[in-house]
């Protein structure tokens, strides 16, 4: 007798680390700048589930016809690319709370669904099976798009993901279950940084336990025109740090921006632009802003 078809698995998601230091036990995945999702696949029709559990299966139409008309769940991340062929999360963002978009829309910004795992297939709960037999599985399915898959190469699929422009890379233990709504080591996800100078050009005011200091860094680079603004930094400071700047941003401040071209968005305490500091970040995005931006330090 087949199992019942699952009403929800919820993902499961990796740890933060280093590579394992025992790559032959591990498969090595790229991580997809995108939106995790879901799919079930019921014979008649498609449902897509958001990592929160949200139905945002009408945003997407482009995808109803993934399961082929198979009964099976699939993990995976819906995913925009941009004009060089990265996954661009900027262009994924135009579509990500839009539930019927237009057929304009939808022709603009065209996404595709990367999947990753399989969790039912046939009447058949596939949770328990390790990683490896998972993932041949999927490949027998025979999908419009596979994330691939390299078994004892993290090292250099971390390489690969680092020459592409990509976010980082996902390595999973060959002989892992898929624990649903569980964070385990047994998935450990390595993410690419990058390291940039700014200038502070001003400040957020702080609330709560920041009350009185600086909430957020608005933060620029150096253009042809000026300095440009190139986003806000929220975290990465230590209650030390913010209130050395605190002190350092006081007697510098104007009452105009000091950013050439566009601003940030809303009220803020603008500073003269002499501080200069490190940031970690992600990416830059096609705004050309910092995507998940921490901050590192003063430089003197």
């Amino acid at each position: 007798m087949g199992a019942d078809f699952p009403r929800l698995v919820h993902p499961m998601l990796a740890v933060t680390a280093q590579l394992p230091g025992d790559e032959a036990a591990w498969c090595a995945e790229f991580k997809w700048d995108g939106l995790r999702c879901v799919a079930y696949g019921r014979g008649d029709g498609l449902r897509l589930l958001s990592r929160n559990d949200r139905d945002i299966t009408g945003g997407y139409p482009e995808l109803a016809g993934l399961a082929g008309g198979r009964r099976v769940v699939l993990d995976g991340e819906i995913v925009a690319t941009g004009p060089d062929g990265r996954p661009d999360f900027g262009a994924l963002q135009a579509r990500m709370h839009v539930r019927l978009p237009q057929p304009d829309l939808v022709r603009a910004v065209p996404v595709a669904y990367y999947a990753f795992d399989v969790l039912h297939l046939d009447g058949r709960d596939t949770l328990a099976l390790p990683y490896a037999r998972r993932r041949e599985l999927l490949e027998t399915l025979e999908l419009p798009q596979t994330s691939p898959a390299y078994p004892g190469q993290a090292s250099a699929v971390l390489e690969a993901a680092r020459a592409r422009g990509l976010e980082g890379v996902i390595c999973k233990r060959l002989d892992s279950p898929y624990l649903p709504g569980r964070r385990s080591d047994l998935w450990r996800k390595t993410k690419l940084t990058h390291m940039v100078d700014v200038i502070v050009g001003g400040w957020k005011p702080g609330e709560g336990r920041r009350s009185g200091l600086p909430g957020s860094l608005l933060v620029g680079v150096q253009g042809p025109d000026g300095l440009r603004y190139a986003g806000h930094v929220g975290t990465g400071f230590t209650d030390a740090a913010l209130r050395e700047l605190a002190v350092r941003l006081a007697p510098l401040e104007r009452a105009s921006s000091p950013f050439a071209g566009p601003q940030p968005p809303g009220p803020a305490h603008w500073a003269e632009p002499v501080l200069a500091g490190e940031v970690e970040f992600a990416q830059w995005t096609r705004e050309g802003l910092l995507r998940h931006p921490s901050w590192r330090g003063l430089r003197e």
